[in-house]
């Protein structure tokens, strides 16, 4: 099976010594080997550098070819346009159109899927980048099993820019912004937040943090960022619930968040518009949306924002980057993690890659996906070149 679909893997391997890539072959080759004839794949490429994406297109081709079929799940319209015959748009749980694929454009798909015309490309101006407001020297963190994640990293974020971080999931970035976030304690480096050190390897915390000015939109929204029992008002707080604006002496002023959280739902278009709802009840873009009004209005000096548009839909994705964008034109200093290519094209102004816990390119936002991809693959320019 192997040989015959291109899907090489050592056979000897241990699994999760395999990169994701590798891992999500196997996935396949289990399929195939059950004489699977229909194979549906929610979101294959979330974890794989371009070139290993390109490589399953090839490969779900052949496929094809051989008289399988295919359901993909995604929402990133390239993709459909490069490997699929038709098309169905979902929208509010209703398949709201289906089309031949090369009878459409990603711009009807888009209009489709959001029900109005979206702008697919981020507007925005140059930066004037300022002083530097994060400065990171030397930063080492392990996880919980002792492994070195992020292997002594130095960079900064200046007030009005927006520096992006690429690279394939699972090479560092979470345990980074854990890290700068007081979330997971670092092993050793130093963090200067507008010109004054950080200790992350013992003292400070998340509120300390916070406190200084420093605000966290995480990777992973249901678990970090939200309680999903909780309403939509309360989770709208979380983490700034001692400010006095919140506060009715000893107790929390009820009526003071509440009306807090409609103003939020209101500026950043949260549906359905009811504070009083289960966060749980929200779509994915929405909840991802209280995350970011809470931490976005409190008028943070640095934003770190971890995978700002992961399970969102067109039309939100076109809210987040406008309202990152306009952070950066406040003078804020944004540093995004994401593994979109795309996005972190189209929003930084320096794009830093990280591969195996370590930055190994700096580039700018003119840099093609080609040469970023080889860099989150380890393989630097000249090394391609031979």
């Amino acid at each position: 099976l192997e040989r015959e679909y291109g899907l090489e893997v050592d056979p000897d391997a241990i699994i999760e010594e395999l990169p994701v890539g590798l891992q999500q072959r196997v996935e396949i080759l289990k399929a195939l080997y059950r004489g699977a004839e229909i194979l549906i794949l929610d979101e294959p490429t979330g974890v794989l550098t371009p070139a290993e994406a390109d490589h399953l297109f090839r490969i779900l081709k052949q496929l094809k070819e051989q008289g399988k079929t295919i359901v993909l799940i995604t929402h990133k319209l390239r993709e459909i346009m490069a490997i699929t015959d038709t098309v169905s748009v979902m929208r509010q749980g209703t398949m709201v159109a289906t089309r031949e694929t090369r009878k459409t454009t990603v711009e009807e798909l888009a209009e489709l899927m959001v029900g109005r015309r979206v702008l697919l490309r981020v507007e925005k101006g140059e930066a004037e980048a300022g002083g530097v407001k994060l400065a990171v020297k030397n930063l080492t963190v392990k996880d919980s099993r002792g492994v070195t994640m992020v292997d002594d990293i130095s960079f900064d974020v200046r007030a009005g820019e927006i520096v992006g971080i690429a690279g394939v999931a699972g090479n560092g970035q979470s345990e980074m912004l854990e890290a700068i976030s007081g979330i997971r304690r670092a092993v050793s480096g130093s963090v200067m937040l507008d010109g004054k050190p950080i200790d992350l390897t013992g003292a400070a915390d998340p509120g300390e943090l916070r406190d200084r000015g420093l605000a966290h939109v995480p990777e992973d929204r249901h678990h970090v960022g939200l309680v999903l029992a909780f309403e939509e008002n309360e989770n709208s707080i979380l983490g700034y619930h001692d400010d006095e604006r919140y506060l009715k002496g000893p107790f929390l002023d009820i009526d003071a968040i509440r009306n807090d959280a409609r103003d939020k739902v209101t500026k950043y278009d949260i549906r359905p518009a009811d504070c009083r709802l289960k966060t749980a009840n929200f779509s994915g873009g929405n909840q991802q949306k209280i995350v970011l009004a809470r931490e976005m209005e409190q008028d943070p000096g640095v934003l770190i924002v971890g995978q700002p548009t992961r399970g969102v839909d067109v039309g939100a994705i076109e809210f987040i980057h406008k309202r990152l964008i306009a952070m950066r034109d406040q003078g804020k200093a944004v540093l995004v993690v994401s593994v979109e290519l795309d996005e972190i094209r189209s929003l930084s102004d320096r794009i830093l890659v990280m591969f195996a816990g370590r930055i190994v390119g700096e580039r700018g936002p003119e840099a093609t996906e080609g040469e970023l991809g080889l860099l989150m693959a380890g393989v630097e320019r000249q090394e391609a070149a031979e």
